[in-house]
């Protein structure tokens, strides 16, 4: 069962990991105003690392499901 693998478990936070900062990032830029100026660069480059580390471990889970390993 997918639930019980410690792999996807941790793949789905980092998921949700992502889509916390993109919502972050999306609310800050349309409120604009001080901190959109502030932390708005920041915040994409926190989001563009996240989603790669994501990417890797929803690849990785892939692979070792794929080849039964899991």
């Amino acid at each position: 069962m997918l639930l019980k693998d410690p792999l996807f478990i941790v793949a789905a936070l980092a998921a949700f990991g992502v889509l916390i900062i993109l919502m972050i990032g999306i609310g800050g830029f349309a409120q604009g105003g001080e901190f959109n100026r502030k932390h708005a660069n920041r915040l994409m480059r926190y989001r563009v690392i996240a989603q790669a580390i994501a990417v890797i471990l929803i690849v990785l889970f892939a692979y070792l499901h794929q080849r039964g390993g899991r």
